[in-house]
Formats: structure tokens, sequence, C-alpha cells
């Protein structure tokens, strides 16, 4: 196993790690460690925008055909004078 140093953390960021993990119920060490493996995990291997994602939500519930109103001849610009 590898192992690193971080230098230079905010005061802040390492209060948040602190708290965090004690939410967790972990060290803020294995807290770290679970945050830099999820980070570097490559999770989002599927689509990477909202209508792909959508898309593959609700493929298994199958397509939808809409029917389109007929078009009707545009009506007449309002006169304005």
């Amino acid at each position: 196993m590898a192992s690193i140093t971080i230098r230079n953390l905010d005061d802040d960021v390492k209060t948040r790690l602190r708290v965090r993990a004690a939410e967790h119920h972990r060290s803020m060490e294995e807290e770290a460690r679970i945050i830099l493996r999820d980070a570097v995990t490559d999770r989002h291997s599927g689509p990477r925008n909202l209508a792909a994602f959508t898309r593959q939500c609700f493929a298994s519930l199958g397509g939808v055909e809409l029917e389109l109103p007929s078009r009707g001849p545009m009506r007449e610009p309002p006169d304005f004078s």
C-alpha cells in the first residue's frame, strides 16, 4: 500500500473532513481514502448528458409516438396602425 502526505491543507477543509468522518463513524484517514477512491473511480461510464441519461432511464418502458396536430394556415399578423 502506498501512502501520501498532503501539505498546506486549509484548516477549514481539515475541519470539514473531520466532521464528515465523524458523521460516517470513520477516522479522518479512512474518510479521505474513501473520498479519493470515489473521485478516481470511473462511475460515469454511462451517458454524460441529460437527454442520454433520460433515454437510458426510460428505455425499458418503450417509446411514445405522439400525434402531431395538422398545421393550418398562419393567421394574419396584428395591424397596429
